[in-house]
């Protein structure tokens, strides 16, 4: 492996570290009862996505930022911190729990509002991105 691309799976790794972390020490304070709507995991997906929207954003259009950044935030930190595998479990956990309209809700809503929220952390900033160079000399 070429010595960029070790350098690149050191970020990764220490971004998804950190991400992870986040993502275990919220789960931890904010626990959800059986059968409860996981707003835990949901929460944390849906500003995972708003923050790669924005990231997107910010080092495509906005920044020509060192190429570790993108690995880093993206792929590590936000990487880590939202969870795909844990909504997937939270679906079974729920269902278990004899709650289907919970599950549903939580498969469906998290969905939608993980993509709107991708939509609108591009938008919103790609908004500011634009103003701030108009209002630069």
């Amino acid at each position: 492996m070429p010595a960029g691309g070790l350098s690149t799976v050191a970020v990764i790794s220490a971004g998804g570290v950190v991400g992870t972390l986040a993502r275990y020490g919220l789960g931890v304070a904010f626990p959800v009862a059986p059968g409860g709507f996981p707003w835990t995991t949901f929460v944390i997906n849906v500003t995972g996505c708003l923050l790669i929207g924005v990231l997107m954003v910010v080092i495509t259009e906005a920044t020509r930022p060192h190429p570790l950044v993108r690995p880093f935030l993206g792929i590590g930190v936000l990487g880590g911190f939202t969870t795909f595998s844990g909504y997937v479990v939270d679906i079974g956990r729920t269902l278990t729990a004899g709650a289907p309209a919970v599950a549903a809700a939580y498969l469906a809503g998290t969905l939608l509002a993980a993509l709107a929220a991708v939509h609108a952390g591009a938008a919103v900033t790609r908004a500011a991105v634009g103003r701030r160079r108009k209002e630069s000399p």
